[in-house]
């Protein structure tokens, strides 16, 4: 191969149809729009019209609710936290908490506080400090003799 015969793939650059160009290209005067009306213009916003009829979002009733600032945890299983105890990313001596967790790579942003979550084998026998826990994951931590402490989430200031 030499570099004068370097091409890509047939059909890898897609070659844009050329509209509105005479009629000999048949697709002149129109540009395949049809004729006149909203949808042959430009800025055509006909989503969800159908014709004048009762739309389905309007037709259907309105169901359920929408909390409008939801909290965002970032969430951890057991089986993390022992994995990192093993690769001795974490000291299992020392309590476990959300920027603990952060340095060692188990979860990204913080975001509104820390889950645990259940899944997983836990063995060592750790301190944890977290925003939120489900039960089953409380219960491993206390049987393997650790403990959970649940902290209230951060307050964010209410600007007004």
């Amino acid at each position: 191969m030499k570099l004068n015969e370097l091409r890509d793939n047939d059909g890898a650059r897609y070659k844009a149809k050329r509209v509105g160009r005479g009629i000999g290209s048949g697709k002149g005067k129109t540009a395949g729009s049809g004729v006149k009306g909203q949808s042959s213009r430009t800025g055509v916003a006909i989503n969800g019209f159908e014709g004048g009829q009762m739309p389905i979002y309007r037709r259907l009733p309105k169901r359920g609710f929408h909390v409008p600032f939801p909290k965002e945890f970032s969430e951890v299983n057991l089986g993390r936290i022992q994995k990192a105890i093993d690769e001795k990313r974490l000291d299992a001596s020392k309590p476990i908490n959300a920027l603990v967790l952060q340095a060692a790579g188990l979860i990204g942003k913080i975001h509104d506080g820390v889950r645990l979550l259940g899944r997983g084998e836990l063995t060592a026998k750790v301190t944890i400090e977290v925003t939120g826990a489900s039960a089953a994951a409380i219960a491993a931590v206390e049987k393997s003799g650790g403990s959970v402490t649940v902290i209230a989430p951060k307050a964010v200031p209410v600007e007004g």
